[in-house]
Order: C-alpha cells, then structure tokens, then sequence
C-alpha cells in the first residue's frame, strides 16, 4: 500500500499541506481499509490536507483486534485527532464510516468545544432511524450473498476460502459495531450536513438518507448519485469534484 502512515490511525496519500484550507478526514465502510481513498489527493484542491482512516483488523493493521464498540473506537479516533484540530477539520465517512464520522463530531464538540467545519455522510441510514436489517447475524455465505448484493467492488476475494478467513472477521466485526449502534433521538449539530447516495442502493434508499436532516440545525443537502451502494466507486470523479467545490467555495473559517 502506498502513502504515508500517520500512526497508528491515518494514511496520508499524497505530501502533507501547510496550512490546508480544510484537512478531510475519510472513514471507510465495514470492512473497508484506508486504500479506499488512495486516489482522492489527485483530484482535490491541492489546499485540502486528505486523512484516510485504518481501522485495526485489517490491511497494514491486520494483526491488531477488531474493535466492536462504537464509543470505544470514536474515543481512539478523536483522541487521535487532538494533534490535528487547528486547521479546519472535515469529516466523510461512507456506510459505517458515516455513523463514525457523525459520532466523531459530536464527541469532538462535547469533548474539545471543536465544531467540524462540515460533515459528509455517504450510503448510510442516520443512528437515530431503525436499521432494516442485521446483516452481521447471517451465516458467512448469506453473509457474502449480501456483500455482492450491495455491489462491493472486491467481493472476489470472499470465493478464496484462505482470503476468507482473513478478511470475513473484519467485516462482521464492523457490521455488528454498527447494527448494534442506536440512538433513540438525534444528537443535533450546528454544521452543514451533506448526504450523498448512490440512487439505486438497494439496502439505503434515499428516503432513508434524507434522514440526516434531522440531524443539524444548519444546512442540510442530499445529493443522489447513479449507482448502487458503492457508487462512489464508479462517481468517483464527480463525487470529488462536489465535494472539492463545497471545501472550496467559502472563505476559510466561515460557514457555507
């Protein structure tokens, strides 16, 4: 894997910025490693300072334990963050990564009076609104049925019964840290909240997504993009390019 570890926590791909005009911190789904984000630097704004998150259990951190409590691993990451909350901070997350995201910013608030500057949530029903379905409770074969469902672009490496055994603790490590993961009302933030969606997520409609709103007292935009769960794999162009012009049309340190 390229780019550059920031331990135990991040992987920069690409040079560190000086004074970022935003540093986007990106958290992948179940299952999904910091390589999910390799290629984002080369088509952002060269003044945003791009974090990938590693989660243990997997890639260059396979060794170490699945963490299986959200309040456990958002403590970590937030603690992790410490060092990097005077520029200003945004958070993407897709799937699970949205629900992390979102906890990591309201723990920030709560913990370091810190408001991240915006807050994008990708493919994912807000902690507030049921789940449809416990995924993560399913044999390994139903279990990987619903993966290639979703449209996971690497699901050949679940057919291999040795990249099986590696890779499987992972996802269903993650998929019950997130299932399990309720709140009976939402905790609201005062940032900007951008939904994005794949239109034809089979598991994550969009009338879920539009949930988020409940979320913030600020901004609020859905933004649905062609394709299933993981669109962003294939709108990774135009996924970018939004979000590099959201980052970039205000001036620093001020609300959209």
């Amino acid at each position: 894997m390229t780019g550059s570890p920031i331990e135990p926590w991040f992987r920069r791909f690409g040079a560190a910025v000086a004074h970022p005009r935003a540093r986007l911190v990106c958290l992948p789904h179940a299952g999904g490693g910091a390589s999910l984000f390799r290629s984002w630097p080369q088509r952002l704004a060269s003044n945003i300072d791009l974090l990938a998150v590693r989660y243990p259990g997997r890639q260059d951190r396979f060794l170490e334990p699945c963490l299986t409590s959200m309040p456990e691993l958002v403590q970590q990451l937030v603690d992790a963050l410490e060092p990097f909350l005077e520029e200003p901070l945004v958070l993407f997350g897709h799937s699970m990564g949205a629900t992390v995201a979102y906890e990591i910013a309201i723990s920030l608030r709560h913990r370091h009076g810190v408001d991240v500057q915006a807050l994008f949530v990708s493919g994912q029903t807000p902690p507030h609104r049921p789940r449809r379905r416990q995924i993560h409770l399913l044999g390994d074969e139903a279990l990987i049925a619903e993966i290639r469902r979703l449209g996971q672009r690497d699901v050949e490496v679940l057919e291999d019964p040795g990249l099986r055994e590696l890779v499987m603790p992972s996802i269903r490590a993650d998929l019950r840290l997130v299932e399990t993961h309720r709140r009976e009302t939402p905790a609201v933030l005062d940032v900007p909240v951008v939904a994005y969606s794949g239109a034809s997520d089979a598991t994550t409609p969009l009338s879920d997504v539009r949930q988020w709103a409940d979320v913030t007292t600020c901004d609020f935009t859905l933004v649905p993009f062609p394709g299933d769960h993981f669109y962003l794999v294939d709108q990774e162009v135009r996924l970018l390019a939004d979000i590099d012009r959201r980052l970039n049309g205000t001036p620093a340190n001020t609300r959209w």
